[in-house]
């Protein structure tokens, strides 16, 4: 019998799951993957985005909250997830940026920090993790630190010698980076919705995208799952705080979504097996070794 392929999301708070990957991962449910999110932190300090959602009362239990809507999204994505449990860095502003709070996961010590995810890792034993690139996909401290702490993880969870505490060792075979977005899927978007005859809510992202980097190049793996981003966008509603559903998300009708651009985009980072780029599958190179053992 093959071996039971599984995939592990590290994202730094409770909505990043449902924004960065979420089609990706409600496919790979549905084909009976196992799919574990770890999220870092609980998200205390996440602004309210949603208007409808901006109260006292919400604002005076928004960790509870939150992790409230993490269940709900985890049950609508048919994932697992645990929590990583460290605490919400928040988004610095203003010029000077003010210093990170004491006791936030950005101001961890990365060793201490993948700790937890090391013995995680061990545990679930994934073949393949996903998080985000070397800028956290946007500049968030705390997608910074889970980058630098998955990519730690990665490598010292196969390190027999590495805090043998934490389990016995194992080693993913491949580790992604989420790219959300790139010039070319705006574009795809932004025209469709011209040609549609309606309002496109990218005019200014595109004319901010010409002074940006664009990491469309980056893109190694194209995983098709339009299919499941009804689903996608179901789990995202999930996070009320964070999302407003008459908002910008939902702008784009599922239908041009799901022929402008039908995949979910990735950058392999490190493979331990043979797969040939471009990829159409996260799994790709992993499914012939587990069939091989």
């Amino acid at each position: 019998m093959a071996e039971q392929l599984r995939l592990m999301a590290v994202h730094a708070h409770p909505d990043d799951e449902s924004s960065k990957g979420a089609a990706t991962m409600a496919k790979y449910v549905a084909e009976g993957v196992d799919v574990l999110v770890v999220t870092c932190t609980g998200g205390e300090r996440g602004s309210v985005l949603n208007p409808k959602m901006d109260r006292p009362d919400v604002w005076a239990n928004i960790g509870d909250i939150r992790r409230a809507e993490m269940d709900a999204a985890r049950a609508i994505l048919g994932i697992e997830q645990a929590w990583l449990g460290f605490v919400d860095s928040g988004l610095p502003e203003g010029d000077p940026l003010p210093p990170l709070p004491e006791g936030c996961f950005a101001l961890e010590e990365v060793d201490v920090a993948a700790a937890p995810l090391v013995r995680l890792m061990r545990q679930f034993r994934p073949h393949v993790v996903t998080t985000y690139d070397e800028e956290g996909g946007y500049p968030h401290p705390d997608h910074i630190m889970t980058h630098n702490v998955t990519v730690a993880a990665f490598e010292a969870a196969g390190d027999p010698d590495h805090h043998p505490e934490l389990g016995e060792p194992w080693q993913p075979l491949k580790l992604y980076y989420d790219v959300g977005f790139s010039r070319a899927k705006i574009l795809s978007l932004h025209e469709a919705m011209l040609a549609a005859g309606l309002e496109s809510p990218y005019g200014e992202w595109m004319k901010r995208w010409e002074d940006r980097p664009d990491k469309g190049e980056r893109i190694t793996t194209r995983v098709e799952c339009a299919e499941y981003f009804p689903v996608r966008d179901d789990a995202l509603r999930a996070h009320a705080t964070q999302i407003d559903p008459d908002g910008f998300w939902f702008q784009v009708p599922m239908d041009l979504q799901q022929r402008a651009w039908p995949t979910e985009d990735f950058q392999l980072a490190r493979s331990m097996v043979d797969s040939p780029l471009p990829e159409s599958d996260l799994f790709a190179g992993v499914r012939e070794t587990c069939d091989a053992r």
